[in-house]
């Protein structure tokens, strides 16, 4: 059984159960194959880029019809207390579909053993100095937790504090990083915002909120401004919106697209 620690939390859970409901089915051979074949391309290119720390994206959900690529991102950094170092991937889980989440510390064959709808992936490298900043927070369980909200929504506000979903803890924890004064989420999204941050707007309809808020427990939309929920405007972090930001605030490089 694969396990991962939940840094948050402070248990032990599965990978399989982590990220989506929970399922009995064990992963087929071919999809063990799949997600191993994308972790060495993954871990190929992570080395040629001569990066220690970069934001790493999957295709866990096909939502392209919000003309969204990717679902899911982590910190990808490199391990050197391993001989040969080791890239790990330190992001945060929904359990089980449920209304709380936890940070955990996987390697990359974990990282992409959770079906994913498409097997390819993105990273970009971040600049140097931030990387620098990152390292030793990311090693670290206490700081790596700082910015991280146990309750969790799948579309929580992109600039409120009640929730948290997965993106947005990365890209909060980027920002303390990046911004060494920051102390705490409110802070962070302040500079977001300062530096041109803009959120994915979701079109939702008053039927697709209801449907979710009613049968799904990690989808809320109570922290969203009254104004913009009823007018259908769900504004949230999405991995395509960071990836779009990131080198327009001179954070990072461009997308690097991986394949099998």
């Amino acid at each position: 059984m694969r396990l991962a620690v939940a840094i948050a939390a402070l248990v032990i859970a599965t990978a399989a159960h982590a990220g989506r409901p929970c399922e009995d089915r064990p992963p087929t051979p071919r999809e063990i194959e799949q997600g191993l074949d994308l972790a060495q391309a993954t871990a190929r290119q992570l080395d040629a880029s001569g990066a220690q720390v970069a934001l790493l994206a999957r295709a866990g959900q096909d939502l392209s019809k919000y003309g969204l690529r990717w679902s899911h991102l982590g910190f990808a950094y490199k391990d050197e207390t391993q001989q040969p170092a080791v890239w790990r991937v330190m992001h945060k889980l929904n359990h089980c579909g449920t209304d709380h989440a936890a940070l955990y510390r996987q390697g990359l064959g974990e990282f992409f053993m959770d079906r994913p709808y498409r097997y390819d992936a993105a990273f970009v490298v971040l600049k140097p100095e931030l990387q620098q900043a990152l390292l030793p927070v990311l090693a670290d369980n206490a700081r790596v937790a700082r910015f991280n909200e146990r309750r969790y929504s799948m579309v929580a506000y992109a600039f409120g504090t009640r929730y948290q979903q997965s993106n947005q803890w990365v890209l909060e924890t980027l920002a303390g990083a990046a911004a060494p004064g920051v102390a705490g989420r409110r802070e962070a999204q302040g500079w977001l915002q300062s530096q041109g941050y803009t959120p994915t707007d979701l079109h939702l309809s008053t039927l697709t909120r209801l449907g979710g808020r009613m049968t799904r427990a990690n989808i809320a939309f109570d922290d969203h401004p009254s104004a913009r929920r009823f007018a259908g405007h769900i504004d949230t972090v999405t991995v395509d919106s960071m990836f779009a930001w990131l080198p327009r605030a001179n954070l990072s490089d461009s997308p690097h697209l991986v394949k099998q």
